[in-house]
């Protein structure tokens, strides 16, 4: 029975268990991100609430129809409501009304408001996009600090390994007599360096994969194993490349940018339109039911009552606002708020075109320092092969193998961070240039 249970449990667990060994791409990792992300459901909120903003202000085209009810007791001296005379009776009335109202000269306030909404709506899914391109270049950025420092784990190890080879066959050549025992010492704390080396690097992985965990909202309990490959791929683009600012008017950024500057001139008009006369037309039916409580006579029924005293109307109302200073506070601040707009949209265009630019200019200087890089990681692996050799003859001390070491690991780091660089480099220009996404849907 136990082993029933035993197997049932492991054959659940399996793909959990497959699930977490599998390595995550960048593209997975930021795709599960934008899924998860708050910021991204905060802009999917958002966009529902445009589009029901964009169906209310189709409805303020339309009249705003009210009704309203009403009863009123009424004793000692007052006006008696079927003589219109003043009478000391006990009286009860009861009035219906319904109206509807229609703003006429409203100045484009409706209008405007509609126009705001509809940009408003029309925009939500940029906004949305915008949220989404943000938390992808952030995922990016921590996804490949992450593989930086495991891929810096697998040359400490090897540093490691190296060290302690170096340091049995020092205590081979001292026991013949071949090293002192200074040099012995000096090897077994190159080692003990390396072991602390090491030690440090999974503590700053350990850091950079939780770093990326919370990027991506990702349970900081569960294992994630990023995918390293993206450290051997070497980017194919254009030795050389240039920005057509033209092409950057598509971005998220510069259509927000741009929105934002049409909402507050709307919102400016608005603004102004409520400063000036508005002149509006009410239209309605009412009609009443009376009581005399004080006499004892027939009373006409209820429902004669509500016909014969049933009346309808009609009114247009011009209303001018004469002294409102808190009105003309909101078209000054309303004003203020659209010229702040229109240099954000400058600044924002200026911006996402120096980061482009930029982008090319770390890319073309990743790709050289990558080439020189590559070309010295190959000399001082040479040298630490030939320094070696030298060591294992005598004809080296400790101190010099280990500066030659030490120069071929530090290289080696060095040329995986400028690989790392040129990679989410390369992945930033071909969105700038080329308008490629940043990762795909898996």
């Amino acid at each position: 029975m136990n082993k029933k249970i035993a197997i049932i449990t492991l054959t659940l667990a399996a793909p959990l268990i497959a699930d977490a060994q599998q390595e995550w791409s960048l593209d997975r990792c930021v795709s599960y991100a934008i899924e998860h992300a708050t910021e991204v459901g905060r802009e999917r909120i958002e966009q529902k609430q445009a589009q029901t903003e964009y169906r209310n202000s189709l409805l303020d085209f339309l009249p705003s129809v009210s009704a309203q009810v009403g009863g009123q007791y009424n004793w000692g001296r007052n006006i008696d409501p079927e003589t219109n005379t003043y009478n000391t009776i006990t009286t009860f009335n009861n009035g219906y009304q319904i109206n509807a109202s229609l703003p006429v000269v409203d100045w484009g306030h409706t209008w405007n408001a509609f126009r705001k909404a509809r940009l408003t709506k029309n925009t939500a899914a940029t906004a949305l996009q915008k949220a989404q391109d943000n938390k992808a270049i952030d995922v990016m950025q921590k996804f490949v600090d992450a593989v930086y420092a495991i891929k810096s784990i697998e040359l400490t190890e090897q540093k490691l390994t190296d060290s302690k080879a170096l340091l049995e066959k020092t205590r081979k050549l001292y026991e013949l007599g071949e090293k002192s025992r200074p040099d012995v010492a000096q090897m077994e704390s190159q080692v003990a360096e390396d072991d602390y080396n090491l030690l440090h690097q999974k503590n700053l992985a350990r850091t950079a994969l939780l770093s990326l965990k919370t990027a991506m909202n990702y349970p900081s309990a569960d294992s994630l194993n990023p995918d390293c490959s993206i450290a051997d791929i070497a980017a194919q683009l254009p030795a050389s490349l240039t920005i057509d600012s033209m092409s950057l008017n598509n971005k998220p950024e510069i259509i927000m940018a741009d929105a934002e500057a049409e909402k507050a001139r709307l919102e400016w008009k608005i603004r102004r339109a409520d400063a000036l006369p508005q002149l509006s037309l009410y239209a309605g039916v009412s009609t009443t039911y009376y009581i005399n409580l004080s006499q004892r006579q027939d009373r006409m029924p209820f429902g004669s009552q509500l016909r014969n005293n049933l009346g309808e109307y009609v009114s247009l109302t011009l209303s001018i606002p004469i002294f409102s200073p808190s009105t003309w506070s909101s078209v000054k601040r309303a004003k203020s708020d659209y010229i702040l707009a229109k240099l954000d949209a400058q600044d924002a265009r200026r911006k996402l075109n120096d980061a482009a630019l930029q982008a090319v200019i770390d890319y073309e200087g990743y790709q050289r320092e990558v080439r020189q890089m590559g070309k010295k990681v190959a000399a001082d692996s040479l040298a630490y092969r030939l320094s070696y050799r030298k060591y294992e003859e005598g004809m080296l001390s400790t101190f010099d193998i280990h500066e030659a070491a030490q120069t071929y690991l530090e290289s080696s780091i060095k040329l995986l961070q400028l690989n790392m660089l040129l990679a989410i480099r390369e992945k930033l220009v071909k969105y700038y240039i080329n308008n490629e996404p940043l990762w795909t849907s898996n």
